[in-house]
């Protein structure tokens, strides 16, 4: 007998509430079948931890004395729109510091307030009669600010695309970076545990759903930009990119363990979102759907080599053949990486669990349903003839590691922990070109690492390595041939590519790392008077 929100928000208040994870679910829809499962189970949690480029934060800074209507906003040197209000701003995630370029950026901004940090606040206005200041600069805290809600117009794909690279050089993407001739493959989903697969067709997200949204509590507000449900599928799963969330939550509850600044180095900033859903067991139908396993949840594998917007489909793969560390390409085996955490993932869902079985997070039913669009429109230019060499010539230092990744050897074994890797040739690297530059051990930060796996990717000796069990990150400094490809290429800064300091055990062990400095530029934080609450309550 189906069951309804209410009956199942009951049974939360009442300690009864029957509370399980997307993967704990999957073998008990094997034994049960639907039926049972449904009858059983109240609440399935699912979760994803991935980089998330369309996200942001609205902030009100408060009125100064004299008050100033700001048309022009940096903070710790990164421009925010002040286009909707006199002392309201928003900043988006992959905007750049002026100062420090792909460095720092709104992420990073956004991950200091929540840290607690003071962020340097500067804003120009023209002046007028009822707002006469004409410049501001000072420092805020989140503390200080009347409102600070994260508003991220799309995250949460429903599916994603995997990338590979066919051209004859390294390429820097927001897929990560991607070795030349076909070298590897990076993919994005939480698979199994990926909040949208377990409800393909959006029955129980809808407008008004809260969610877990960066260690607080959020709400789905509107269908995310380039919402696609209609995709094509494979049984019930889109095979690619399909339905996205736009989703709102304070700023305030929530936590930098989850709510990460990140640098892809070539690209850009961008912010690894920790987003959870609870899902009603509603009925049968539901139970079966959140019993997807990652055979069951396919997508396409893009060249990336191809800077167009139509991109050649290289390949199409299930998420047990990406989660494996292998696919095969072209008649051989390519490694591929992860550049969402599953370990993160399974935190988060974990939390959710642990939130909802103890009466602290109850579901919300929708106001509304999500569209179901089955197109989704691009921005089509007069044509022109396309220039000789649309490529940029590459510089010295990517020439280089050009000639490193065709050069490293073949991936070695991942330690045992569950799937089982296969032997070191039969992951064939591309043909010899040129040796490798030296380019240092890494030294690792484990503070700081969120087990993406970006590194991975570029990893072919096999020295950086998720676990197949725990799917945390494993060092094998013996496997290293300090070629440098991964020099730049974790987004969250913890591998420093050092020849020193570097754990002989095979363990990775966390490198000291200084205190933060406040991320500001400029004078020192102004303890007390006015200057210091000019932006503040």
């Amino acid at each position: 007998m189906p069951k309804t929100f209410a009956e199942i928000n009951q049974r939360i208040r009442e300690g009864k509430a029957v509370v399980v994870t997307a993967e704990e679910v999957i073998p008990l829809v094997r034994e049960k079948g639907g039926r049972r499962v449904a009858q059983e189970v109240d609440v399935v949690t699912t979760a994803t931890f991935a980089p998330m480029c369309s996200s942001g934060v609205f902030l009100n800074f408060g009125h100064s004395e004299p008050p100033i209507k700001m048309q022009s906003v940096r903070l710790n040197d990164v421009p925010a729109h002040a286009g909707v209000a006199a002392v309201d701003a928003y900043l988006g995630a992959t905007e750049l510091s002026r100062s420090r370029g792909m460095a720092y950026g709104g992420a990073h901004v956004i991950e200091d307030l929540v840290a607690g940090k003071p962020v340097l606040l500067e804003a120009e206005s023209y002046g007028t009669d009822c707002y006469p200041r004409r410049h501001l600069r000072t420092y805020i805290r989140l503390h200080g600010l009347n409102q600070a809600y994260l508003f991220n117009p799309r995250n949460c794909y429903q599916n994603y695309a995997a990338a590979t690279n066919g051209s004859d050089r390294v390429i820097r993407t927001y897929m990560g970076k991607l070795l030349p001739r076909f070298g590897n493959v990076t993919y994005c989903s939480a698979g199994q545990l990926s909040p949208l697969l377990n409800d393909p067709h959006l029955r129980t997200v809808g407008i008004g759903t809260r969610v877990f949204l960066g260690g607080g509590v959020g709400y789905v507000a509107w269908e995310g930009t380039q919402h696609f449900p209609g995709r094509r599928r494979h049984g019930d799963v889109p095979v690619g990119p399909a339905a996205t969330l736009a989703l709102v939550g304070d700023l305030r509850g929530m936590d930098p363990r989850f709510l990460r600044a990140a640098t892809f180095a070539g690209y850009g900033v961008t912010l690894f979102v920790g987003v959870g859903i609870a899902i009603p067991l509603l009925d049968e139908e539901l139970a079966l759907q959140v019993g997807v396993r990652d055979e069951d949840i396919r997508t396409v594998i893009l060249d990336y080599g191809h800077p167009h917007r139509e991109r050649p489909v290289v390949a199409e793969v299930s998420y047990a053949e990406l989660r494996s560390g292998r696919v095969r390409l072209h008649d051989r085996w390519v490694p591929a990486a992860p550049l969402s955490s599953l370990h993160k993932a399974r935190e988060i869902a974990a939390l959710l669990k642990e939130w909802v079985a103890s009466g602290r997070f109850l579901l919300t039913e929708p106001v509304a349903p999500l569209p179901w669009r089955t197109t989704l429109h691009t921005l089509d230019l007069p044509p022109r003839p396309e220039a000789d060499g649309y490529y940029a010539a590459a510089d010295g230092p990517a020439r280089a590691e050009t000639a490193a990744a065709v050069a490293a050897p073949a991936r070695a074994a991942i330690p045992p922990a569950g799937t089982v890797t296969p032997p070191a040739h039969a992951l064939a690297a591309p043909a010899h070109v040129a040796a490798p530059p030296a380019g240092g051990t890494p030294i690792f930060h484990g503070q700081l690492c969120v087990a993406c796996g970006a590194c991975t990717a570029v990893c072919l000796p096999g020295a950086l390595q998720l676990d197949r069990g725990s799917w945390e990150l494993v060092w094998q400094p013996q496997l290293c041939t300090a070629c440098g490809l991964c020099a730049d290429t974790c987004p969250v800064g913890a591998l420093v590519p050092e020849a020193r300091g570097v754990a002989a055990t095979g363990v990775m062990e966390p490198a000291a790392v200084d205190p933060a400095e406040p991320a500001t530029t400029g004078a020192a934080e102004p303890a007390a008077g006015p200057a210091a609450s000019a932006g503040e309550r």
